[in-house]
């Protein structure tokens, strides 16, 4: 009998304890081998030359380059999954801007108790690593007019949900770069994201469209032309006002199997049941199977679902779920999604 390929990685981390650490994870591990490790961007992406790892792990802060720098020069090279860390939210410009280069995704550095937080159980850096050996890094290029997508008259459906998890934010800025700046409806996200991210990722996008992006408040109501992100912390859900008839938010601590803080299935099942057939429910790029049963419940109630197509999914997880269950009958590649939804409507 073969042996089974053990996935290859490289640390890059400037912190000696955080190397020993995240190297006693990866060793604990029979499906990874740990080929080496870097004090810094610069010998980071020289060993990445050197070693061809399967997966790079890297500080996101460090002396001589950062990583930016590191992943910018990878993907030009001999493209690699990268997974980030990154503990300062001063810097999560950073982390997105590496991400918008090709990084697979991130994980939240412990500021507390660093050695107790990375060697508890849930910490998901093992899980990350084989997701990142399967993905599809190859970056999506989308070039768009932004004019070339105006919208017209009023719209068949009343709400646009998205869903999505690994690969997440790039997506979601390629698709907001195609979306109509004049938008007559709310879009409403969930990404999976630590809540400490939320906020910068809102800002981020808002700088990108016409519509104005923000993270969801409790109470507030749902209003056309916002973009609302779901934030960390909470669930969160959507109800009818039973006194204006519009929509408000409502954060919720039921736990969801798949995911929690944002759960997308909590969002998209809550959507269902107040927009029923006037929602577009979509799933993005993403590991595991959020959103599945939540889409499912947006096409009982006659709304229309759709999700990402494996080409251009950095992970085909949650896509590829919701498709295999029926809950989407539609597959749109991610430069072809702005588009699609704008005839939808």
């Amino acid at each position: 009998m073969s042996k089974v390929k053990t996935i290859s990685t490289l640390i890059v981390e400037d912190s000696a304890l955080m190397r020993i650490l995240l190297s006693d994870i990866l060793k604990s591990d029979p499906d990874i081998e740990l080929l080496g490790t870097a004090k810094n961007g610069k010998e980071g992406v020289e060993k990445a030359r050197l070693l061809e790892p399967d997966v790079i792990i890297s500080d996101m802060i460090m002396p001589d380059y950062d990583g930016v720098y590191l992943v910018e020069q990878v993907m030009k090279e001999n493209p690699t999954p990268v997974i980030l860390l990154s503990s300062l939210e001063k810097n999560d410009g950073l982390v997105f801007d590496a991400l918008q280069k090709g990084a697979f995704d991130f994980l939240d550095k412990p500021k507390d108790d660093i050695t107790n937080s990375i060697k508890a159980k849930n910490y998901p850096l093992t899980t990350l690593v084989k997701a990142a050996a399967e993905s599809n890094i190859k970056k999506i290029d989308v070039k768009v007019n932004r004019n070339s997508h105006a919208f017209h008259g009023s719209a068949a459906y009343a709400a646009i949900v998205i869903g999505a998890s690994t690969g997440g934010p790039g997506a979601i800025e390629n698709l907001l770069k195609q979306m109509p700046q004049n938008l007559i409806l709310p879009v409403i996200i969930a990404q999976h994201m630590p809540d400490s991210f939320i906020s910068s990722f809102a800002k981020r996008l808002d700088e990108l469209t016409a519509l104005k992006v923000k993270v969801a408040d409790s109470g507030e109501e749902i209003r056309a032309g916002f973009i609302y992100l779901a934030p960390g912390h909470s669930n969160m859900r959507l109800r009818k006002n039973p006194h204006t008839g519009g929509v408000v938010v409502h954060f919720t601590d039921k736990v969801f199997t798949e995911f929690n803080n944002p759960s997308i299935d909590c969002l998209m099942e809550s959507a269902a049941e107040v927009y029923g057939d006037r929602m577009i429910g979509c799933i993005l790029t993403g590991m595991g199977k959020d959103g599945t049963k939540g889409l499912k419940k947006v096409k009982a109630k006659g709304g229309l679902t759709i999700a990402q197509d494996e080409n251009t999914s950095v992970v085909y997880g949650m896509p590829k779920s919701a498709f295999d269950s029926g809950a989407t009958d539609k597959l749109v590649p991610l430069n072809q999604l702005g588009g699609y939804l704008v005839s939808c409507l």
